[in-house]
């Protein structure tokens, strides 16, 4: 008796869209635009008048501070010709062996101009600030 039910709406909605009427309870058809399928329309630029000012803010540049300590400046002078400090302190606290490699890295695969007397003082530097013991949140 049910299946007959649902027939028996299915027939009635049927003769509806056949006679041109809406379906019951259809509050609101589509209304839908022709178009390419699977293209997004795009909306036009914003115009502008050739007296207009178009600006953007400052980029924002921050660098975070670098720890206070001998051996700073160096760092500053030479590492942040090619890098800022940002690639020192994103670094996860690494083993002393670790900074002292990287350091050698700079200068012989990259070739930092870093003379071997600041190359010590920049890794001793590197190993009183940011090893897992020493690196401070």
């Amino acid at each position: 008796m049910r299946n007959y039910y649902w027939i028996l709406l299915m027939a009635l909605g049927l003769f509806a869209l056949a006679q041109g009427d809406t379906l019951p309870g259809v509050v609101q058809e589509g209304n839908y635009a022709p178009g390419t399928l699977g293209s997004i329309t795009q909306p036009l630029p914003a115009s502008s008048q050739p007296d207009s000012v178009y600006s953007v803010g400052a980029w924002p540049t921050y660098t975070p501070e670098l720890a206070d300590g001998p051996g700073k400046e160096l760092v500053q002078g030479y590492c942040q010709v090619c890098h800022s400090s940002t690639y020192i302190t994103m670094q996860p606290p690494l083993p002393a062996a670790t900074w002292d490699a990287e350091v050698k890295k700079m200068i012989n695969t990259f070739g930092a101009p870093i003379p071997q007397d600041a190359a010590a003082q920049i890794t001793a530097y590197l190993q009183a600030h940011y090893t897992p013991e020493t690196r401070k949140p």
